[in-house]
């Protein structure tokens, strides 16, 4: 959830992943951490990769790992994109740390102003967001994560599902309704 002045609190890990499935059976038998909630092929369309319009489908698994979420992206589509930057398509490494912002404008300018790109940047339904391209220096990418009521939720259910898991049922769980 979001922390009012917080606005570079570091609130996820992601991954990219070859076989997303595969990929939270693996975080789960060897780290313990779940459940994951799976958001099976999603379609982005209002995107720019570098400047130019593209889309991309993905899916993505999220669970709570104390005060970090970890998340995990499979890319389905050969599109350019802030994912294949840097992980090779088949391959299976660490991408990108996300902080959740009130003011979006402000976060990318703060990146921008020090001479970082947007890699990729668009919506998701009414929220915005934008994978800085921060690899030089931090050896991953910053995604900003636009503040929304829905993510809110999501968010909260994540950590929620984690905090009330058993460390056996249900270890990878369909995406939940908001």
């Amino acid at each position: 959830m979001l922390i009012p002045g917080e606005r570079r609190r570091v609130m996820q890990a992601c991954w990219s992943v070859p076989d997303i499935r595969e990929a939270c059976r693996n975080w789960t038998d060897t780290m313990g951490i779940g459940p994951f909630y799976l958001f099976e092929n999603l379609h982005v369309d209002s995107v720019n990769y570098r400047g130019t319009p593209t889309s991309t489908t993905f899916s993505i698994a999220m669970a709570q790992a104390g005060g970090i979420q970890i998340e995990l992206v499979e890319q389905h589509c050969d599109n350019p994109s802030a994912y294949r930057d840097f992980v090779a398509k088949g391959a299976n490494g660490f991408h990108h740390i996300a902080i959740y912002v009130e003011d979006y404008d402000a976060a990318l300018k703060h990146y921008t102003d020090k001479g970082f790109v947007a890699a990729i940047d668009g919506c998701f339904g009414e929220m915005r967001f934008a994978y800085v391209d921060t690899s030089a220096v931090l050896g991953c990418m910053v995604e900003i994560i636009e503040h929304h009521p829905i993510q809110d939720e999501i968010f909260a259910r994540v950590t929620e599902g984690a905090a009330n898991w058993d460390g056996i049922t249900d270890p990878i769980r369909a995406a939940m309704p908001v």
